[in-house]
Order: structure tokens, then C-alpha cells, then sequence
């Protein structure tokens, strides 16, 4: 199905509860309306009852009380409207007993209102006569002369010619005002919505028209206070995406230029066993040295590139930093023990929020190089901590520490001390890593009494949860 748009949404939203109100409120004027005119035509059916009331003559009192009226019809006529309606009436005694008028009219058999709407004992209903809807009022008219005393029942009838016509006229006089107020009503709001929805067209031409590479933060000074949320939002998207595509060529340019020395040297050693020029064990053994290098150096360089990849996934999860410690020592115990380290682990739980593999790589990096850099027989220790809010894990090694020339370029990537020996990308990787996960790292020298370098401290500090946070 096709998506509707934004304006559409606004014209909806604004002209049906409009429409819905109007439609409501002409019903309610209507029956208002319909009311007021059927109390006034009410009163001149009791108009007419009056009337004829006040024509009838009595002898007798009470239950011998014998009514008489002399009422033409032709009194009625005066009542009747344009020729439009017809009035019937009936008097009849308080038993029902027939005096004058339409016989054909029923009697009134209900009861009057608690509170009637005028000063008379009346009552108005709707019944039909000769198959027609009239309106009908009933007075109870009391009749007196010098001889006698008795009460009448005077019924006035009339057909509703006359008020359906008031009722259509007022019903189409209010319909179409109601219509031109809808009709305004529309008009201004399909004025206010284009006005309202232009910034939003703007906005989208203006990013269409952009360049496929152009990735430059959104400049929008004119769109209104709704609009910043959105232009932030996808100036923090084209933010990203050039970041993304920064570290992208930035690894192209870095796996084209690192890959191509030692493709270059195993094809040199690949060619120099195939002269003869070295013994052939010895060419194997060169060969595989330089694709273990090789293998480091991809693998590192893919490191670097799944670091970015989850930097764009917040999901993570708590993790004990002891127990990533711990595992990747046990990984790295035939190293230790093959170079004779007197290893020392000290672990305590601090929990903090961070991806598995991330820790996991940074451990390795961090103690890789130092079982790498220690001479053997010598001391190394491994230390996490939580010192107030972060957690702390501290590698201790008693390698030759840094010199000051590496220290200007220690974090770079391919900056190695020894390039025989690495890559020069582990620092990077775990540089890289602690700023994702919000936290420092520092590399020190460790100085003796003497002044002399005695090792390296590599001090890792992130984020600790706290026990409320942490999630087991």
C-alpha cells in the first residue's frame, strides 16, 4: 500500500474532528431549533383550546353537569396557517362522553404533568387522525355558569404540514452556513498545512540534490523547532556513515601498502629456493616466518576493522573483567611457561559493560606483548582492581620499557619498537578499543633506585558498574 503523506495525515487530523464538531453541532442546533419552534406552536394549540373553552355553557353541578358547546369549525380557521396545516378538536366530558367536535378523535386516556408548561391544566402528545401524524393538546377546562358547575376535556388537534416545513427550512439554512464554515474551514487548513509542510519539501530537495559522497553535516537555519530533531538525527547518521567510510579506505589503504612487503619478501623466498640459493630447510623455514607474519598482520588489520563494526552496535553486555583476564592467561600459558615467566595473576570481580570480544582482544594484545617483551625467567604480573569507579587492569612486565623516541608515536598504527618482531598495530587495537568503551590506557616505564628502566606498566582504566546496573 502506498504511504500517505505527511500532509494528507495533517488535513485528516485537523478537518475531521472539525467536520465530526460541525456535524454534532448542527444536530444540536437543529433539535433546539426544532424544539423552540414546536413550544410555539404548541402554545397556539393551547391558544385555540382556550378558545373553544371559553365558548361552552354548563347545567348542573359535578357528576350532573350537562356541557354544551356552540363551537363551529370555522372558529379553528383563524389558527390555521397558509392553508398548510388542518386543526381538528373535540370536547368531551372528564368521562370521555362525546359533546361536540370530531368524534372520530380519540379521547385523551393520559395524565397530566407533574409541571405543566403553562399556568393551564394542559397536556401535549402526538397521535394520528384520518391516517395522518397531527400534534394534539388537551385542556382541562373548567366550566361554570349561573346554572351549574362542571370540567371539560378540550382537545385541539393539529396536522404537522407546518412544522415539517419550519423543520426543512431550518434544517437547510443551517446545512449549508455549516457547509461554508467546513468549506473556510478546509481552505484555511489546506493553506496552513502547505505553509506548515514547505520546510520539510525544502528539506528534501536539498538532500536530494546532494552529491552521492557528500556527507557533510545538514545546514537547515530556517527549519522550524520540530524539524532540529530529524536534522540532527541525520546529520548524526551522514556523521557516522563518513566515519564508516573514512575507516574503510583507511584500511584498503593500510592492507594494500602493509600486505604488499611481505608478499613481496615470500616471493623473493619462494624464488630463492626454487634457484637452489639456500638449503631447502632453511628456505621452508623462512617462508613460513614470513607467512606467520603476514597471518599477524591480517588478522591485526581485522581486528582494527571489527573494532569500528562494533562501535556502531550499542549492544553489549556486563562482563567480568577478572574472568576475561583470567581466560586469556589461561590461553596464553603455553607462552608463559615456554619462556619461563614467573607469572603472577591477582583478579577481583569488577563488572563493566562492554562487548566479550573487546575485552578478550584487549587482554591478549596487553599480555602478548608483554610475555613477548619480557626476558625469560623473569617476573610478570597481571592485576584487575576496581579503584572506585573504574576497573583497573594493570600488566606489569620487566621488558626494556619504551624509549622516547617511541613514546612521540606509541599509539599509531604500524609504529613497532622492534619491526622484526611485530606490526606495530597490538597498541593501536587496544588504544582503539578503550575509547569505545569510554575509558584510558598508559604505558610506563618502571624505574629502579638507580634510575635504571626495570619494566613496563600497561594501566587500562574503564567504567565500573555499579552492583544496581551490573546485570548477572
Amino acid at each position: 500500500m502506498r504511504r500517505t503523506s505527511l500532509r494528507f495525515r495533517l488535513l485528516l487530523g485537523l478537518l475531521a474532528p472539525v467536520a465530526l464538531f460541525i456535524v454534532i453541532n448542527s444536530v444540536s442546533v437543529y433539535r433546539q431549533a426544532l424544539a423552540a419552534a414546536t413550544t410555539a406552536y404548541d402554545r397556539t394549540l393551547l391558544a385555540s383550546a382556550k378558545t373553544i373553552g371559553e365558548q361552552l355553557d354548563v347545567d348542573g353541578y359535578d357528576d350532573a353537569a350537562s356541557i354544551r358547546a356552540t363551537v363551529p369549525y370555522s372558529a379553528l380557521e383563524a389558527f390555521e396557517a397558509d392553508n398548510k396545516s388542518r386543526m381538528y378538536y373535540r370536547v368531551s366530558t372528564q368521562g370521555g362522553e362525546m359533546v361536540s367536535g370530531f368524534a372520530e378523535l380519540p379521547f385523551w386516556r393520559g395524565r397530566l404533568p407533574a409541571r405543566p408548561p403553562y399556568a393551564a391544566l394542559v397536556d401535549f402528545y402526538d397521535d394520528s387522525f384520518r391516517d395522518r401524524p397531527v400534534r394534539v393538546a388537551v385542556l382541562l377546562q373548567p366550566v361554570a355558569s349561573a346554572h351549574g358547575r362542571g370540567m371539560a376535556v378540550v382537545q385541539v388537534a393539529e396536522t404537522l404540514e407546518l412544522r415539517e416545513t419550519l423543520a426543512r427550512r431550518l434544517l437547510v439554512d443551517m446545512l449549508w452556513r455549516q457547509l461554508l464554515l467546513l468549506a473556510v474551514v478546509a481552505a484555511v487548513t489546506v493553506a496552513v498545512v502547505q505553509r506548515a509542510t514547505r520546510p520539510v519539501r525544502a528539506l528534501g530537495e536539498a538532500i536530494e540534490a546532494r552529491a552521492a559522497d557528500d556527507l557533510s553535516p545538514i545546514e537547515a537555519p530556517h527549519a522550524p523547532r520540530e524539524l532540529l530533531p530529524l536534522v540532527d538525527a541525520m546529520t548524526g547518521v551522514m556523521g557516522r556513515l563518513q566515519r564508516l567510510l573514512e575507516h574503510q579506505k583507511r584500511f584498503v589503504r593500510d592492507a594494500a601498502h602493509q600486505l604488499r612487503t611481505p608478499l613481496a619478501v615470500l616471493k623473493a623466498q619462494v624464488q630463492s629456493a626454487q634457484r637452489g640459493d639456500v638449503p631447502p630447510a632453511q628456505a621452508l623455514h623462512e617462508i613460513r616466518e614470513t607467512v606467520e607474519r603476514a597471518t599477524a598482520l591480517a588478522n591485526q588489520m581485522l581486528s582494527l576493522a571489527k573494532i569500528e563494526q562494533l562501535r556502531q552496535q550499542p549492544e553489549s553486555e556486563s562482563l567480568d573483567l577478572g574472568d576475561m583476564v583470567r581466560q586469556v592467561a589461561l590461553d596464553l600459558s603455553p607462552l608463559i611457561a615456554d619462556r619461563s615467566l614467573d607469572f603472577e595473576l591477582d583478579v577481583v570481580p569488577a563488572r563493566v559493560d562492554a562487548h566479550r570480544w573487546m575485552l578478550l582482544e584487549l587482554s591478549r594484545n596487553l599480555l602478548h606483548n608483554a610475555i613477548k617483551h619480557s626476558p625469560p625467567g623473569a617476573a610478570l604480573a597481571v592485576r584487575v582492581a576496581a579503584a572506585g569507579s573504574e576497573a583497573v587492569l594493570r600488566v606489569r612486565d620487566a621488558g626494556p620499557g619504551i624509549s622516547a623516541e617511541l613514546r612521540q608515536r606509541l599509539f599509531a598504527p604500524f609504529a613497532a619498537g622492534d619491526v622484526a618482531r611485530g606490526s606495530g598495530l597490538g597498541l593501536a587495537i587496544c588504544r582503539e578499543i578503550v575509547q569505545t568503551l569510554g575509558g584510558d590506557i598508559s604505558l610506563d616505564n618502571r624505574l629502579g633506585p638507580d634510575g635504571r628502566v626495570n619494566g613496563l606498566d600497561a594501566v587500562v582504566r574503564l567504567p565500573l558498574l555499579t552492583h544496581r546496573d551490573a546485570t548477572p
